[in-house]
Parts: structure tokens; C-alpha cells; sequence
């Protein structure tokens, strides 16, 4: 079935808003939203709790008690195998739903199409496709993830006007405004890995974690976004890190990478390392993106100095960059926004602008690659 009606695009449409909701809890899940329709009146709706909860399916069919006869509006197809939970397609089938519409199939290529084709097999109409695009884009990380072994990796970079990202001397807070800031920690917190080298770490003893005071979330969610830190990864070859470092504590977990060769000091020895082969432009990033896939970790946050950002960039490794650009100005001594070598017009690395707006008095610029 393609020829979808206004009302399953409303239905749609309001799924892919309840599936925000779980997006600073669900993963590694995808954030997942359900609506139930029957006689034309919404009956319940749903979305993906945290790791081991329920899915948004489950949760939609615990509210409306009754589902007999209803149509199940999901923005990514039920699941049909056994993880944490049951498969959501089973469920749907006992509840005596009569149709499921999916915005999208499973992207997983062991599973795609699997809990359609069971849903289809009950003798319940399916259709698949519906605002799929949204629906993509929402879960853009997990469907990386899924189809090549690594999830999205988005670098975010703060610049003044004329390009520059911090002072000679490193001091680079704060170039951007409080709107722009708050832009970031929830950008942190739709995050599972958030990466930095170092030299951020020494300069500003950041601490990379998500702070419910400054999301300007209802507190339910801020609450949910908090307990659910990101993965601190800290990309530091020859273990300069201090024990005492903030990205280091035990607010939210960390990962160390260092160089293979380098002596582990007896301060760093209980903390979770990972060896790196070394490579001509520092540690070899390959062996930690599959760390972090075997980590399910589909989205992927840079927040580094201009070294490390740029050495990402030239591995290839960056999906997207989120540049915040203030209306100040910072000088030519200060540095540049991305360390790139480069000498000839022809090495320019071109980006589309994939998205532009207005954060504060900041700019945001939403920037692909290629």
C-alpha cells in the first residue's frame, strides 16, 4: 500500500514528535514513537524508554489497555526477534491491531523487513514509507551504525567572525553566547560518545558532562538526559591527563587512549584505557570508532581543539560539522577553527549547508562534508 491518506500523515507526523522525547534517553535504542488510532480518535501513544524498557509500541498498547481494532502509527518497523524485550511485532499481533503503519523499515540488515513480514502474515494490512525521510533523519546515528559499523560523528567547533577559535594563548572561553551554549549541552546529551584531545583537557579542564540546569528541558526529560551521561573519550598519546582531571571523575564514564608504547603512570592504571596504534597524524582513530561501534555508540560528538578536529576531518571520519559562529571579532594571532595543512587552492575541502539559523546572537551552521 502507498496511497496514504492526510489523516496517516498527521498520525505520522505526531509519532515523530512523541519518538523525540526518548531522544536523550533510548539509546543505544533508536527513539522510537507509536500512535494509536481507532474511530478516528487517538488512543494511546508511546515512545522508546531507556535501555531495557519498554519500546514505544509496548508502551503505546499498556496505555490504551484495549487496542482491538486500532491502527498502530510507528516511525521505525516493530522489531521481531528477542533482545531485552519481546518483539513488538508479537505484541501488536495479541493486541488486535488491525494496521501498522511504519515510517521506515529496520535499517539492521539481519532483521530488515522481518517484523513487516510477520505483522503481514497475521493477516494485519501493513504500508511502510510514510514521512520516511523525518523519519531517517531522526535516527540518523543508529541507521550509521547499523549499515556501515560506525555511528554518525559530528564535530563541534565554535569560531569568532573572522574564523578563529581560540586566543595564541589557548584561552577560548567563551567565544559564543548562553543560547549557544545551552545548543550544546543538549547536543551533548543526544549524544553516547563525546570525544576531545588533551590539549582541551589541560587548557580548560572541561568536564564533556550534561548539566540538567543548563537544557532548559522539563524536568523529566533534563532528568532523564542527566542519568544517562555520554561516554567521555579522551584522545591523550602520551598520558598527560591528571588523575584529577574533571573528564575524569566519576560523574560519567571516560575512556583514555593513548599510544601503545606509552607507560601507563600508576595514578592513570584504574582508569579505562584504550592502547592505540600510532599513525602519522597521531593515534589511529579506525580502532576507536570500532570500539565505540562495539559500544553501540550511534552518535558521536567531537568537542576538541583545532588538531584533532582537523585530523578527524582529513581521516574522513566527520558526518557532519556544527559550526557556531559569534559576532566577534578575535584577531589574527588567535587560532584557526580546524588545523589543515594545506598549501594549494585545489586541497580546499569544499561543505554543503545543510542548515543555517539564528542561536542567540550566534549563528549555527549545519555543515556536510563533500
Amino acid at each position: 500500500m502507498s496511497n496514504f491518506t492526510e489523516t496517516d500523515t498527521r498520525m505520522m507526523a505526531r509519532a515523530l514528535q512523541v519518538a523525540r522525547l526518548g531522544r536523550y534517553s533510548a539509546m543505544p535504542n533508536p527513539h522510537v514513537g507509536c500512535v494509536l488510532l481507532r474511530d478516528g480518535q487517538v488512543i494511546a501513544e508511546g515512545f522508546t524508554q531507556a535501555a531495557g524498557g519498554n519500546h514505544a509500541e509496548i508502551q503505546a498498547l499498556q496505555a490504551a489497555g484495549d487496542a482491538r481494532g486500532a491502527t498502530a502509527y510507528v516511525t521505525l518497523e516493530p522489531c521481531s526477534h528477542y533482545g531485552k524485550t519481546g518483539p513488538c511485532a508479537e505484541a501488536l499481533i495479541a493486541a488486535g491491531v488491525v494496521r501498522v503503519v511504519a515510517a521506515m523499515e529496520d535499517p539492521n540488515p539481519q532483521v530488515t523487513g522481518q517484523g513487516l513480514a510477520r505483522l503481514r502474515a497475521a493477516g494485519i494490512e501493513v504500508s511502510s514509507g510514510l514521512l520516511q525521510d523525518e523519519a531517517e533523519q531522526l535516527i540518523a546515528g543508529f541507521i550509521a551504525r547499523m549499515r556501515r559499523g560506525r555511528g554518525r560523528v559530528r564535530a563541534k567547533l565554535a569560531m569568532s567572525l573572522d574564523g578563529r577559535s581560540a586566543m595564541a594563548s589557548g584561552e577560548s572561553q567563551w567565544i559564543t553566547g548562553p543560547a549557544a551554549r545551552q545548543d550544546v549541552q543538549r547536543l551533548r546529551a543526544s549524544s553516547c560518545a563525546i570525544i576531545t584531545g588533551v590539549g582541551t583537557v589541560l587548557a580548560d579542564d572541561c568536564s564533556l558532562t550534561v548539566r540538567a540546569a543548563e537544557l532548559a528541558l522539563p524536568a523529566d526529560m533534563a532528568e532523564q538526559a542527566c542519568a544517562r551521561q555520554p561516554l567521555r573519550v579522551v584522545m591523550d598519546s602520551r598520558l598527560q591527563s591528571p588523575r584529577t582531571a574533571k573528564v575524569l571523575d566519576s560523574t560519567a564514564p571516560s575512556l583514555l587512549c593513548h599510544a601503545e608504547s606509552t607507560e601507563v603512570p600508576a595514578a592513570l592504571l584504574d582508569c579505562d584505557r584504550l592502547p592505540l596504534p600510532r599513525t602519522d597524524n597521531g593515534l589511529d582513530l579506525q580502532p576507536l570508532m570500532a570500539e565505540l561501534n562495539r559500544r553501540q555508540c550511534n552518535e558521536i560528538l567531537v568537542e576538541s581543539g583545532p588538531r584533532l578536529a582537523g585530523a578527524m576531518l582529513q581521516a574522513g571520519l566527520l558526518d557532519e560539522l556544527l559550526v557556531y559562529m559569534a559576532p566577534t571579532l578575535m584577531g589574527s594571532l588567535a587560532q584557526p577553527l580546524l588545523h589543515l595543512p594545506l598549501n594549494e587552492m585545489s586541497e580546499k575541502v569544499p561543505l554543503q549547508i545543510r542548515d543555517l539559523r539564528q542561536i542567540g546572537q550566534d549563528l549555527r551552521f549545519t555543515l556536510i562534508p563533500g
